[in-house]
């Protein structure tokens, strides 16, 4: 099982400029990229083939169709993505939208556009970490991701099985 990063942005250049900064993740995280909300359901659906787990999602707002956070809330419906962790990166949500997004998507942290990639990268780091602690998975397949010193603790735990 390899954990999943979903980036849902309808900006070709934008999308393409997330996921080059989170190249650093690609060898240890599956990297994956959609457009709107039905090519995010697909990516999903390829993960659950694959045996893979979302354990993120960074999404837009402001998509065609669907918002990000309408798309963010459907995640609290569907067994396999409940427990994604979940990152507003959007330049165009209004305060009513952030909001609804923390109340009723469970909105774990919000990235303004333009990003710092370094923060960026700092947020998917703590987030997949944070991801594998509360699901007290095995860090080690996933270490490189992760902060080391806080999944410390559940490689002694893994160590004593």
């Amino acid at each position: 099982m390899q954990l999943a990063v979903l980036i849902l942005e309808d900006e070709r250049p934008v999308r393409e400029a997330l996921a080059r900064d989170l190249g650093h993740f690609g060898g240890h995280v599956r990297i994956e990229v959609a457009e709107d909300v039905p090519d995010a359901w697909a990516v999903i659906d390829e993960l659950d083939r694959d045996g893979d787990r979302l354990a993120l999602v960074l999404a837009d707002h402001r998509l065609p169709g669907t918002s990000g956070v309408d798309f963010l809330v459907l995640l609290l419906d569907d067994p396999r993505t409940v427990h994604t962790r979940k990152v507003l990166v959007t330049g165009q949500a209004d305060q009513q939208d952030t909001i609804r997004a923390v109340n009723d998507a469970g909105l774990d942290r919000y990235i303004p556009k333009p990003w710092n990639p370094d923060e960026l990268r700092s947020v998917v780091r703590d987030q997949l970490t944070d991801h594998v602690i509360e699901h007290r998975l095995d860090p080690l397949p996933h270490l490189q991701a992760l902060d080391a010193a806080r999944v410390m603790p559940l490689l002694r735990t893994r160590g004593d099985r």
